[in-house]
Protein backbone atom coordinates (compact mmCIF):
# COMPACT_ATOMS: atom_id res chain seq x y z
CA UNK A 1 0.00 0.00 0.00
CA UNK A 2 1.26 3.55 -0.74
CA UNK A 3 2.27 5.84 2.11
CA UNK A 4 -0.52 8.27 1.18
CA UNK A 5 -3.30 6.02 2.46
CA UNK A 6 -5.70 8.02 4.62
CA UNK A 7 -6.29 7.29 8.28
CA UNK A 8 -9.81 6.09 7.45
CA UNK A 9 -8.43 3.63 4.89
CA UNK A 10 -5.88 2.31 7.36
CA UNK A 11 -8.60 1.81 9.94
CA UNK A 12 -10.73 -0.04 7.40
CA UNK A 13 -7.86 -2.41 6.56
CA UNK A 14 -7.33 -3.08 10.26
CA UNK A 15 -11.05 -3.83 10.72
CA UNK A 16 -11.02 -6.31 7.83
CA UNK A 17 -7.99 -8.11 9.19
CA UNK A 18 -9.37 -8.25 12.72
CA UNK A 19 -12.69 -9.69 11.51
CA UNK A 20 -10.92 -12.29 9.35
CA UNK A 21 -8.61 -13.40 12.16
CA UNK A 22 -11.62 -14.15 14.35
CA UNK A 23 -13.24 -16.27 11.61
CA UNK A 24 -10.25 -18.28 10.35
CA UNK A 25 -11.56 -21.47 12.01
CA UNK A 26 -15.26 -20.79 11.33
CA UNK A 27 -16.83 -23.64 9.28
CA UNK A 28 -19.13 -22.79 6.41
CA UNK A 29 -22.86 -23.36 6.87
CA UNK A 30 -23.07 -25.52 3.74
CA UNK A 31 -20.77 -27.98 2.00
CA UNK A 32 -18.17 -30.47 3.28
CA UNK A 33 -15.57 -28.95 5.58
CA UNK A 34 -12.07 -28.51 4.14
CA UNK A 35 -8.93 -28.44 6.25
CA UNK A 36 -7.36 -25.25 4.89
CA UNK A 37 -4.15 -25.80 6.86
CA UNK A 38 -3.22 -28.76 4.62
CA UNK A 39 -2.42 -26.56 1.62
CA UNK A 40 0.52 -24.29 0.92
CA UNK A 41 0.24 -20.95 -0.88
CA UNK A 42 0.52 -20.96 -4.66
CA UNK A 43 3.83 -19.90 -6.24
CA UNK A 44 4.93 -16.91 -8.30
CA UNK A 45 5.14 -17.37 -12.08
CA UNK A 46 6.75 -15.43 -14.93
CA UNK A 47 4.72 -12.88 -16.88
CA UNK A 48 4.16 -13.31 -20.61
CA UNK A 49 3.90 -10.83 -23.48
CA UNK A 50 1.35 -12.76 -25.50
CA UNK A 51 -1.25 -15.44 -24.88
CA UNK A 52 0.19 -17.24 -27.91
CA UNK A 53 3.24 -18.05 -25.78
CA UNK A 54 1.21 -20.20 -23.39
CA UNK A 55 2.03 -23.89 -23.49
CA UNK A 56 -0.10 -25.78 -25.99
CA UNK A 57 -1.50 -28.00 -23.24
CA UNK A 58 -2.57 -24.96 -21.19
CA UNK A 59 -4.25 -23.33 -24.19
CA UNK A 60 -6.11 -26.55 -24.93
CA UNK A 61 -7.25 -26.73 -21.30
CA UNK A 62 -8.44 -23.15 -20.82
CA UNK A 63 -10.41 -22.98 -24.06
CA UNK A 64 -12.80 -25.51 -22.52
CA UNK A 65 -13.73 -22.88 -19.96
CA UNK A 66 -14.28 -20.14 -22.53
CA UNK A 67 -10.84 -18.49 -22.52
CA UNK A 68 -9.26 -18.10 -25.97
CA UNK A 69 -5.67 -17.20 -26.85
CA UNK A 70 -6.90 -15.54 -30.05
CA UNK A 71 -8.20 -12.25 -28.68
CA UNK A 72 -9.83 -11.02 -31.90
CA UNK A 73 -13.30 -11.51 -30.40
CA UNK A 74 -12.38 -10.23 -26.94
CA UNK A 75 -12.21 -6.66 -25.70
CA UNK A 76 -9.78 -7.47 -22.89
CA UNK A 77 -8.03 -10.35 -21.13
CA UNK A 78 -6.72 -11.25 -17.68
CA UNK A 79 -4.78 -14.47 -17.07
CA UNK A 80 -3.60 -15.47 -13.61
CA UNK A 81 -1.41 -18.51 -13.11
CA UNK A 82 -1.19 -19.59 -9.47
CA UNK A 83 -0.60 -16.26 -7.68
CA UNK A 84 0.75 -14.19 -10.58
CA UNK A 85 -1.26 -12.13 -13.10
CA UNK A 86 0.92 -13.21 -16.01
CA UNK A 87 -1.08 -11.33 -18.67
CA UNK A 88 -3.33 -8.26 -18.62
CA UNK A 89 -4.48 -6.44 -21.72
CA UNK A 90 -7.22 -4.14 -22.95
CA UNK A 91 -7.63 -4.08 -26.72
CA UNK A 92 -6.80 -0.67 -28.21
CA UNK A 93 -10.34 -0.13 -29.44
CA UNK A 94 -11.63 -0.32 -25.85
CA UNK A 95 -8.77 1.44 -24.09
CA UNK A 96 -10.89 4.36 -22.88
CA UNK A 97 -13.72 2.14 -21.70
CA UNK A 98 -12.11 -0.64 -19.64
CA UNK A 99 -9.62 -0.98 -16.81
CA UNK A 100 -8.10 -4.44 -16.17
CA UNK A 101 -5.50 -5.26 -13.53
CA UNK A 102 -5.02 -7.31 -10.39
CA UNK A 103 -7.11 -6.29 -7.38
CA UNK A 104 -3.94 -5.65 -5.38
CA UNK A 105 -2.79 -3.17 -8.04
CA UNK A 106 -6.21 -1.51 -8.01
CA UNK A 107 -6.10 -1.23 -4.23
CA UNK A 108 -2.65 0.36 -4.40
CA UNK A 109 -3.75 2.76 -7.16
CA UNK A 110 -7.03 3.93 -5.60
CA UNK A 111 -6.84 2.92 -1.91
CA UNK A 112 -9.41 5.34 -0.52
CA UNK A 113 -12.01 4.78 -3.26
CA UNK A 114 -11.61 1.00 -3.14
CA UNK A 115 -11.81 0.72 0.63
CA UNK A 116 -14.72 3.15 0.96
CA UNK A 117 -16.91 1.76 -1.84
CA UNK A 118 -15.92 -1.75 -2.83
CA UNK A 119 -13.29 -3.64 -0.82
CA UNK A 120 -15.07 -6.26 1.33
CA UNK A 121 -18.30 -4.25 1.20
CA UNK A 122 -20.55 -6.83 -0.50
CA UNK A 123 -18.94 -9.95 0.99
CA UNK A 124 -17.99 -9.93 4.66
CA UNK A 125 -14.46 -11.16 5.59
CA UNK A 126 -15.82 -13.06 8.60
CA UNK A 127 -18.51 -15.02 6.73
CA UNK A 128 -16.53 -18.26 7.14
CA UNK A 129 -13.01 -19.70 7.11
CA UNK A 130 -12.74 -19.33 3.31
CA UNK A 131 -13.48 -15.60 3.26
CA UNK A 132 -11.10 -15.20 6.19
CA UNK A 133 -8.41 -17.14 4.32
CA UNK A 134 -8.64 -14.79 1.35
CA UNK A 135 -8.69 -11.66 3.51
CA UNK A 136 -5.57 -12.76 5.39
CA UNK A 137 -3.62 -14.53 2.62
CA UNK A 138 -4.84 -13.14 -0.70
CA UNK A 139 -3.13 -14.29 -3.88
CA UNK A 140 -4.31 -11.56 -6.26
CA UNK A 141 -7.51 -11.83 -8.33
CA UNK A 142 -8.84 -9.64 -11.14
CA UNK A 143 -10.13 -6.07 -11.14
CA UNK A 144 -12.35 -5.13 -14.10
CA UNK A 145 -14.04 -1.75 -14.44
CA UNK A 146 -16.18 -0.59 -17.36
CA UNK A 147 -16.48 3.16 -17.29
CA UNK A 148 -19.77 5.05 -17.27
CA UNK A 149 -21.72 5.14 -20.51
CA UNK A 150 -19.57 2.63 -22.39
CA UNK A 151 -21.26 -0.40 -23.93
CA UNK A 152 -18.56 -2.99 -24.54
CA UNK A 153 -19.89 -5.40 -27.15
CA UNK A 154 -17.07 -7.97 -27.28
CA UNK A 155 -16.66 -10.11 -24.13
CA UNK A 156 -13.96 -9.48 -21.55
CA UNK A 157 -12.26 -12.73 -20.55
CA UNK A 158 -10.48 -13.79 -17.36
CA UNK A 159 -8.77 -17.04 -16.42
CA UNK A 160 -7.73 -18.26 -12.98
CA UNK A 161 -5.35 -21.20 -13.48
CA UNK A 162 -3.71 -23.53 -10.96
CA UNK A 163 -0.59 -25.37 -12.12
CA UNK A 164 0.48 -26.99 -8.82
CA UNK A 165 -0.88 -29.70 -6.54
CA UNK A 166 -1.61 -29.32 -2.83
CA UNK A 167 -1.92 -25.54 -2.96
CA UNK A 168 -4.55 -22.97 -2.06
CA UNK A 169 -5.34 -20.21 -4.56
CA UNK A 170 -7.02 -17.39 -2.62
CA UNK A 171 -8.34 -14.75 -5.00
CA UNK A 172 -10.39 -11.58 -4.51
CA UNK A 173 -12.15 -10.38 -7.68
CA UNK A 174 -13.91 -7.09 -8.33
CA UNK A 175 -16.07 -6.09 -11.29
CA UNK A 176 -17.51 -2.58 -11.47
CA UNK A 177 -19.88 -1.62 -14.29
CA UNK A 178 -20.54 2.07 -13.89
CA UNK A 179 -23.76 3.97 -14.66
CA UNK A 180 -25.10 3.36 -18.15
CA UNK A 181 -22.35 0.90 -19.08
CA UNK A 182 -22.68 -2.66 -20.37
CA UNK A 183 -20.25 -5.59 -20.28
CA UNK A 184 -20.09 -9.33 -20.90
CA UNK A 185 -17.43 -11.04 -18.76
CA UNK A 186 -16.46 -14.69 -19.26
CA UNK A 187 -14.37 -16.23 -16.49
CA UNK A 188 -12.83 -19.68 -16.65
CA UNK A 189 -11.31 -21.54 -13.70
CA UNK A 190 -8.94 -24.39 -14.54
CA UNK A 191 -6.28 -26.73 -13.22
CA UNK A 192 -3.37 -28.26 -15.10
CA UNK A 193 -3.99 -31.85 -16.18
CA UNK A 194 -1.26 -33.02 -13.78
CA UNK A 195 -2.74 -31.24 -10.73
CA UNK A 196 -4.28 -33.45 -8.07
CA UNK A 197 -5.55 -32.18 -4.75
CA UNK A 198 -5.93 -28.47 -3.99
CA UNK A 199 -8.23 -25.62 -2.91
CA UNK A 200 -9.60 -22.57 -4.68
CA UNK A 201 -11.14 -19.90 -2.45
CA UNK A 202 -12.59 -17.13 -4.60
CA UNK A 203 -14.21 -13.95 -3.31
CA UNK A 204 -16.07 -11.95 -5.96
CA UNK A 205 -17.75 -8.58 -5.44
CA UNK A 206 -19.67 -7.09 -8.36
CA UNK A 207 -21.22 -3.63 -8.56
CA UNK A 208 -23.75 -2.77 -11.29
CA UNK A 209 -24.51 0.94 -11.58
CA UNK A 210 -27.65 2.82 -12.57
CA UNK A 211 -29.10 1.54 -15.86
CA UNK A 212 -26.00 -0.61 -16.31
CA UNK A 213 -25.83 -4.26 -17.37
CA UNK A 214 -23.37 -7.02 -16.48
CA UNK A 215 -23.55 -10.48 -18.02
CA UNK A 216 -21.18 -12.72 -16.09
CA UNK A 217 -20.41 -16.29 -17.16
CA UNK A 218 -18.38 -18.65 -14.99
CA UNK A 219 -17.18 -21.96 -16.46
CA UNK A 220 -15.54 -24.33 -13.99
CA UNK A 221 -13.07 -26.96 -15.19
CA UNK A 222 -11.53 -28.43 -12.03
CA UNK A 223 -10.04 -31.80 -11.07
CA UNK A 224 -11.51 -34.81 -9.29
CA UNK A 225 -9.63 -34.10 -6.04
CA UNK A 226 -10.01 -30.31 -6.04
CA UNK A 227 -12.15 -28.39 -3.53
CA UNK A 228 -13.74 -25.10 -4.55
CA UNK A 229 -15.29 -22.43 -2.34
CA UNK A 230 -16.50 -19.32 -4.20
CA UNK A 231 -18.17 -16.51 -2.25
CA UNK A 232 -19.96 -13.99 -4.46
CA UNK A 233 -22.20 -10.97 -3.88
CA UNK A 234 -23.62 -8.51 -6.40
CA UNK A 235 -25.06 -5.06 -5.70
CA UNK A 236 -27.42 -3.70 -8.38
CA UNK A 237 -28.50 -0.05 -8.55
CA UNK A 238 -31.57 1.61 -10.13
CA UNK A 239 -32.48 0.05 -13.46
CA UNK A 240 -29.42 -2.18 -13.39
CA UNK A 241 -29.40 -5.71 -14.81
CA UNK A 242 -27.22 -8.59 -13.67
CA UNK A 243 -27.19 -11.91 -15.57
CA UNK A 244 -25.22 -14.81 -14.08
CA UNK A 245 -24.45 -17.95 -16.11
CA UNK A 246 -22.72 -20.92 -14.45
CA UNK A 247 -21.49 -24.08 -16.19
CA UNK A 248 -19.91 -27.18 -14.58
CA UNK A 249 -19.31 -30.20 -16.84
CA UNK A 250 -16.32 -31.91 -15.20
CA UNK A 251 -15.81 -33.84 -11.94
CA UNK A 252 -14.76 -32.01 -8.77
CA UNK A 253 -14.12 -33.26 -5.25
CA UNK A 254 -16.53 -30.72 -3.81
CA UNK A 255 -17.83 -27.27 -4.59
CA UNK A 256 -20.09 -25.05 -2.53
CA UNK A 257 -21.33 -21.73 -3.90
CA UNK A 258 -24.34 -19.55 -3.16
CA UNK A 259 -24.02 -16.14 -4.89
CA UNK A 260 -26.21 -13.34 -3.55
CA UNK A 261 -27.71 -10.55 -5.66
CA UNK A 262 -28.73 -7.48 -3.66
CA UNK A 263 -31.31 -5.71 -5.79
CA UNK A 264 -31.15 -2.41 -3.97
CA UNK A 265 -32.10 -0.17 -6.88
CA UNK A 266 -35.54 0.72 -8.16
CA UNK A 267 -36.40 -1.51 -11.12
CA UNK A 268 -33.25 -3.62 -10.73
CA UNK A 269 -33.05 -7.16 -12.13
CA UNK A 270 -31.07 -10.35 -11.54
CA UNK A 271 -31.13 -13.55 -13.60
CA UNK A 272 -29.30 -16.77 -12.67
CA UNK A 273 -28.81 -19.61 -15.18
CA UNK A 274 -27.09 -22.81 -14.05
CA UNK A 275 -26.00 -25.91 -15.98
CA UNK A 276 -24.48 -28.68 -13.84
CA UNK A 277 -23.36 -32.22 -14.60
CA UNK A 278 -22.65 -34.32 -11.51
CA UNK A 279 -20.02 -36.89 -12.41
CA UNK A 280 -18.09 -39.60 -10.53
CA UNK A 281 -18.02 -38.85 -6.77
CA UNK A 282 -18.49 -35.09 -7.03
CA UNK A 283 -20.23 -33.30 -4.17
CA UNK A 284 -21.85 -30.20 -5.66
CA UNK A 285 -23.79 -27.69 -3.55
CA UNK A 286 -24.93 -24.74 -5.65
CA UNK A 287 -27.64 -22.13 -5.60
CA UNK A 288 -28.40 -18.44 -5.62
CA UNK A 289 -30.13 -15.83 -3.53
CA UNK A 290 -31.93 -12.73 -4.73
CA UNK A 291 -32.74 -10.02 -2.20
CA UNK A 292 -35.52 -7.92 -3.73
CA UNK A 293 -35.12 -4.62 -1.93
CA UNK A 294 -35.77 -1.87 -4.46
CA UNK A 295 -39.26 -1.00 -5.65
CA UNK A 296 -40.05 -2.86 -8.88
CA UNK A 297 -37.13 -5.28 -8.54
CA UNK A 298 -37.30 -8.57 -10.45
CA UNK A 299 -35.42 -11.88 -10.40
CA UNK A 300 -35.42 -15.25 -12.13
CA UNK A 301 -33.30 -18.32 -11.40
CA UNK A 302 -33.17 -21.29 -13.79
CA UNK A 303 -31.21 -24.40 -12.84
CA UNK A 304 -30.74 -27.55 -14.91
CA UNK A 305 -28.89 -30.41 -13.22
CA UNK A 306 -28.00 -33.90 -14.37
CA UNK A 307 -26.56 -36.49 -11.97
CA UNK A 308 -24.61 -39.60 -12.91
CA UNK A 309 -22.26 -42.09 -11.27
CA UNK A 310 -22.09 -41.55 -7.47
CA UNK A 311 -22.41 -37.77 -7.57
CA UNK A 312 -24.40 -35.75 -5.06
CA UNK A 313 -25.95 -32.46 -6.20
CA UNK A 314 -27.79 -29.88 -4.13
CA UNK A 315 -29.65 -27.26 -6.14
CA UNK A 316 -30.75 -24.40 -3.92
CA UNK A 317 -32.64 -21.20 -4.61
CA UNK A 318 -33.69 -18.44 -2.26
CA UNK A 319 -35.88 -15.44 -2.95
CA UNK A 320 -36.27 -12.76 -0.29
CA UNK A 321 -38.94 -10.12 -0.89
CA UNK A 322 -38.43 -6.91 1.09
CA UNK A 323 -40.69 -4.60 -0.89
CA UNK A 324 -44.33 -4.96 -1.88
CA UNK A 325 -43.53 -4.20 -5.51
CA UNK A 326 -41.27 -7.11 -6.43
CA UNK A 327 -41.59 -10.31 -8.41
CA UNK A 328 -39.33 -13.38 -8.64
CA UNK A 329 -39.42 -17.00 -9.78
CA UNK A 330 -37.30 -20.12 -9.26
CA UNK A 331 -37.22 -22.88 -11.91
CA UNK A 332 -35.18 -25.85 -10.67
CA UNK A 333 -35.26 -29.11 -12.59
CA UNK A 334 -33.07 -32.17 -12.48
CA UNK A 335 -32.59 -35.41 -14.39
CA UNK A 336 -31.27 -38.46 -12.53
CA UNK A 337 -29.33 -40.88 -14.75
CA UNK A 338 -27.75 -43.14 -12.12
CA UNK A 339 -29.22 -45.20 -9.31
CA UNK A 340 -26.09 -44.43 -7.23
CA UNK A 341 -26.43 -40.65 -7.50
CA UNK A 342 -28.34 -38.27 -5.23
CA UNK A 343 -30.04 -35.04 -6.17
CA UNK A 344 -31.73 -32.41 -4.00
CA UNK A 345 -33.91 -29.50 -5.13
CA UNK A 346 -34.34 -26.95 -2.34
CA UNK A 347 -36.45 -23.84 -3.10
CA UNK A 348 -36.72 -21.21 -0.36
CA UNK A 349 -39.14 -18.26 -0.50
CA UNK A 350 -39.17 -15.52 2.12
CA UNK A 351 -41.37 -12.45 2.51
CA UNK A 352 -39.92 -9.98 5.03
CA UNK A 353 -42.48 -7.29 5.78
CA UNK A 354 -43.64 -7.36 2.16
CA UNK A 355 -47.15 -8.83 1.89
CA UNK A 356 -47.39 -7.68 -1.73
CA UNK A 357 -44.27 -9.55 -2.91
CA UNK A 358 -44.88 -12.13 -5.67
CA UNK A 359 -42.53 -15.08 -5.20
CA UNK A 360 -42.95 -18.46 -6.90
CA UNK A 361 -41.06 -21.64 -7.64
CA UNK A 362 -41.18 -24.80 -9.73
CA UNK A 363 -38.96 -27.72 -8.73
CA UNK A 364 -38.83 -31.20 -10.23
CA UNK A 365 -36.51 -34.20 -10.26
CA UNK A 366 -37.15 -37.14 -12.58
CA UNK A 367 -35.67 -39.57 -15.09
CA UNK A 368 -36.05 -38.93 -18.79
CA UNK A 369 -39.62 -39.77 -19.70
CA UNK A 370 -39.84 -43.10 -21.51
CA UNK A 371 -42.52 -41.79 -23.85
CA UNK A 372 -40.20 -39.00 -25.03
CA UNK A 373 -37.50 -41.53 -25.89
CA UNK A 374 -40.03 -43.81 -27.60
CA UNK A 375 -41.40 -40.91 -29.66
CA UNK A 376 -37.98 -40.07 -31.08
CA UNK A 377 -37.18 -43.74 -31.69
CA UNK A 378 -40.33 -44.07 -33.76
CA UNK A 379 -38.93 -41.24 -35.89
CA UNK A 380 -35.84 -43.35 -36.65
CA UNK A 381 -33.37 -42.25 -33.97
CA UNK A 382 -31.37 -44.89 -32.06
CA UNK A 383 -32.07 -44.92 -28.34
CA UNK A 384 -28.75 -43.37 -27.30
CA UNK A 385 -29.19 -40.50 -29.77
CA UNK A 386 -32.73 -39.94 -28.53
CA UNK A 387 -31.55 -39.72 -24.92
CA UNK A 388 -28.74 -37.37 -25.93
CA UNK A 389 -31.11 -35.09 -27.84
CA UNK A 390 -33.55 -34.87 -24.94
CA UNK A 391 -30.75 -34.12 -22.48
CA UNK A 392 -29.27 -31.40 -24.71
CA UNK A 393 -32.65 -29.76 -24.98
CA UNK A 394 -33.11 -29.99 -21.22
CA UNK A 395 -29.95 -28.01 -20.40
CA UNK A 396 -30.09 -25.69 -23.41
CA UNK A 397 -29.46 -22.20 -22.04
CA UNK A 398 -28.16 -19.63 -24.51
CA UNK A 399 -24.92 -18.08 -23.22
CA UNK A 400 -23.49 -15.29 -25.42
CA UNK A 401 -19.80 -15.13 -26.25
CA UNK A 402 -18.81 -18.75 -25.63
CA UNK A 403 -16.27 -20.10 -28.15
CA UNK A 404 -17.50 -22.77 -30.53
CA UNK A 405 -15.15 -25.35 -29.03
CA UNK A 406 -16.82 -24.95 -25.64
CA UNK A 407 -20.28 -25.27 -27.14
CA UNK A 408 -19.12 -28.45 -28.86
CA UNK A 409 -17.69 -29.70 -25.57
CA UNK A 410 -21.07 -29.21 -23.91
CA UNK A 411 -22.75 -31.20 -26.68
CA UNK A 412 -20.07 -33.91 -26.47
CA UNK A 413 -20.43 -34.16 -22.69
CA UNK A 414 -24.17 -34.57 -23.05
CA UNK A 415 -23.78 -37.28 -25.68
CA UNK A 416 -21.20 -39.24 -23.67
CA UNK A 417 -23.08 -39.07 -20.39
CA UNK A 418 -26.32 -40.03 -22.07
CA UNK A 419 -24.64 -43.13 -23.49
CA UNK A 420 -23.19 -44.02 -20.08
CA UNK A 421 -26.66 -43.77 -18.56
CA UNK A 422 -28.18 -46.27 -21.00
Amino acid sequence: MPETVSTAAQQRLAEIREAAEKAIDKPATLGPDVDITRFRTVSEQDKIDSLASLEKQIKETVIHSGFVADESERSGSYFQMDRTPIYERVQNAFDNAIEIMSTQDALAKWPDEMLEKYWWRAVMPDKDKYTALVALHQTEGYFIRVKAGHKVEKPIQACLFVSESNVSQNVHNLIIVEDGAEANVITGCNVHVDVKEGLHAGISEFYVGKNAKLTFTMVHNWGEDFSVRPRTAVVVDDGGVYINNYVLLTPVKSIQSFPVAKLEGKGSTAVFNTIVYGLKKSIIDLGSEAQLIGEGSRSEAVARTVTLDESVVYSRGRLIGRTNDCKAHLDCRGIVQSSASTQWAIPDLVSEGAPGAELSHEAAISPIAAEEIYYLMTRGLPKDEAVSMITRGFVNIDIPGLPDVLRRQIDKALEETAKEAM
